[in-house]
């Protein structure tokens, strides 16, 4: 049995545009119908809604016979949390709020067996196909792609020396805390905001890597892709649903 490929990671090498979509609401049955929406990947978020490991492991299963690549977000840059999400069976991983080289490599040490790292061993999991990938401890890094999410100013400060980390595949701007962060909470699309955005993305191009955002203005994804995103979130599972069906009430009369 062959170790599955990581298409993320190949299209993130190979330049191209990945689109994405954030997806929140916890359930395998959603994630398999947002599967079929023709996205390139789709974030299973456990740092803001109330998934867990079993819950993304069902979430996994629903969307892998679709063509979209699945991003697994833990809720925090724990080896602990992160070694489970790998055991059943996620490729890449979105890791939050990484302020720093260290906390980055960190995590690059949390997705690697020893020597180079830290991930515990287990040769019986679904990641191995329960140990019919030949040779899985030693071929398994060529397809994880870690993904480093930075939200303030001291980030944005050492992206740099982030971006240098090896085993760092790419890394993500978060426009909400970096907003919080700078003194402007719940204005992502504040100028000032906007601009540490913009010059970040150029930044972490400059440097080689991939860089990602999420945001639901479409103008402004645009943009972002424009200067040099290539893994780009332009929406929230919940806040379409939430935005489609209050509209569709209000066409029938209803209050907001």
């Amino acid at each position: 049995m062959d170790l599955p490929l990581n298409q993320l990671k190949k299209a993130l090498r190979a330049g191209q545009q990945q689109i994405g979509l954030w997806c929140t609401l916890s359930s395998p049955y959603g994630v398999e119908l947002l599967a079929g929406s023709g996205f390139d990947w789709l974030l299973l978020d456990t740092e803001h809604s109330p998934s867990d490991v079993l819950n993304v492991l069902a979430q996994l299963q629903a969307v892998a016979p679709y063509p979209v690549s699945a991003v697994v977000r833990p809720a925090w840059n724990d080896p602990v949390l992160i070694k489970r999400y790998l055991d059943i069976g996620a490729q890449t991983l979105l890791i939050p709020y990484v302020q720093n080289a260290e906390e980055a490599r960190q995590a690059a040490q949390s997705i690697r067996y020893p020597s180079g790292g830290m991930r515990g061993v287990s040769a019986l999991t679904r990641a191995s196909r329960f140990g019919r990938i030949p040779n899985y401890a030693k071929a398994c890094g060529d397809e994880l792609c870690l993904l480093v999410q930075i939200e303030t100013l001291e980030a944005l400060d050492n992206l740099e020396a982030i971006a240098a980390v090896d085993g760092v595949d790419g890394i993500f701007i978060g426009p909400g805390d970096l907003a919080a962060n700078m003194g402007f909470l719940g204005e992502p699309g504040n100028p000032a905001v906007v601009a540490k955005i913009e010059d970040a993305v150029q930044r972490i191009t400059a440097c080689g890597k991939p860089a990602g955002i999420l945001t639901g203005d479409e103008a402004f994804a645009q943009r972002c892709i424009a200067l040099g995103t290539t893994f780009t979130a332009v929406g929230v599972d919940v806040g379409l649903l939430a935005k489609a069906t209050t509209q569709l009430r209000q066409r029938f009369g209803g209050k907001a």
